[in-house]
């Protein structure tokens, strides 16, 4: 299934886009598309039957479409996952995930405004693949259980401010947590839909040119990895995400002048499978 939430900010009502790309209301079925639903088997079994029997009113495609996931607990994000990445910005491969956090308060919708924070000289892109947990995970002792625990999958834009995060001292939260620095969406993809998220082709462009164009296969920890080792340190939640890393062509890994992004550049976002995303950039 596709689920997402349309409506204006912070009003926003639980959708579903059918197998024909209708928009169908999910509001007389569940709250919200939230860590609940996706915990609860028999409410998601029960918007499958609904979804296969036909019987979901349909919705006006024109509202804004908001962040996929209400609710969100915590944002663990992979730093460094892709070889070409690590490649391009002069790092050696880690021994173990790079963890670092992201609040839940930096998410907004796939279309939203991101602004880019007073002060900052190098705001750059990420194109990555979201993870969303559905089963409380601690210690799992393999990938299988590490899998079981994934609801689903979205498009995550992990914006960054690399002076902030490099050069300014202490960790990288700096760099990642200014308002709207996490986009989201458009669409909650659950996990039966998306049978490889090794395999899934991830694209970027700004102003209309490509930056951005590898593949999850290049992740240096894959997905079930990634979801065990955290598991290892931290207890995953249903509605947690976990953004998984980028691939290579981020401003930072090009050479001087390198093209940071500023008020008024479009950036564009797809992972295959996942939908798309659009943001235009503006001045906070």
């Amino acid at each position: 299934m596709k689920l997402l939430r349309v409506g204006p900010a912070g009003a926003e009502r639980p959708a579903l886009l059918d197998r024909g790309g209708v928009l169908r209301d999910l509001s007389g079925l569940v709250a919200d598309v939230d860590g609940h639903l996706l915990a609860d088997g028999d409410a998601l079994a029960r918007v499958a039957e609904a979804e296969a029997g036909g019987s979901l009113p349909e919705l006006d495609a024109g509202p804004r479409v908001g962040p996929p996931l209400a609710r969100i607990g915590k944002i663990v994000c992979i730093g460094l996952n892709y070889h070409d990445h690590a490649a391009e910005t002069g790092a050696q491969p880690p021994s173990e995930p790079v963890v670092f956090m992201k609040a839940p308060d930096t998410v907004v919708g796939p279309e939203d405004t991101v602004l880019v924070p007073r002060g900052s000289r190098k705001t750059d892109w990420e194109v990555e693949l979201a993870v969303v947990i559905g089963r409380e995970l601690r210690y799992a002792a393999s990938h299988e259980e590490a899998m079981a625990a994934v609801a689903g999958y979205a498009i995550a834009h992990d914006v960054s401010e690399r002076e902030f995060q490099i050069e300014r001292g202490g960790q990288w939260d700096k760099g990642k947590n200014c308002e709207t620095f996490n986009p989201l969406g458009p669409w909650l993809v659950t996990a039966d839909e998306v049978p490889d998220p090794q395999a899934l082709p991830l694209k970027l462009w700004v102003n209309g040119e490509l930056k951005q164009d590898g593949s999850t296969a290049d992740q240096i920890f894959p997905v079930a990895e990634v979801v065990r080792y955290l598991s290892q340190f931290m207890t995953l939640y249903p509605g947690d995400v976990i953004n998984t890393g980028t691939p290579a062509g981020v401003a930072l890994g090009q050479p001087e002048p390198k093209p940071y992004l500023k008020a008024g550049d479009v950036v564009e976002l797809a992972v295959e499978g996942l939908g798309l995303q659009r943001q235009v950039f503006a001045q906070a």
